[in-house]
């Protein structure tokens, strides 16, 4: 299983990206997929889970209401929709397998090489 995490960049507060994930694996519809984050000097925290089929998903209190995660397996894709960004947004942002819906994952999982998100005006 590979993953694969771009679109992030810099932008002001208030701004948007999106992010997508592509993940290279033989059944991605029945695979969970979650992004996590990682600002300098701080531990890694999950952002937002999905389930296979996209009728779960689970957001961090302090993203809820601002980002947004869908997956279109066809593409073998999972976007992280971010709005109205704020500068504790900033750090890597990385998508990872096997996401458990509270901000953790089961081990072993897989993790994409993260892309960097820098909020700042």
């Amino acid at each position: 299983v590979q993953l694969q995490a771009s679109g992030g960049g810099l932008v002001q507060p208030g701004g948007y990206l999106t992010l997508a994930c592509i993940v290279t694996v033989y059944t991605l519809d029945q695979e969970v997929i979650g992004w996590f984050r990682q600002a300098p000097g701080k531990e890694r925290e999950g952002v937002s889970c999905i389930s296979s089929s996209s009728a779960r998903t689970w957001y961090a209190d302090s993203v809820k209401g601002r980002f947004h995660i869908s997956r279109d397996n066809a593409k073998n894709t999972v976007y992280l929709q971010m709005n109205n960004l704020k500068p504790e947004d900033t750090a890597t942002y990385y998508c990872a397998t096997d996401c458990d819906y509270t901000g953790s994952y089961y081990p072993p999982n897989y993790w994409g090489q993260g892309t960097q998100v820098t909020v700042s005006s």
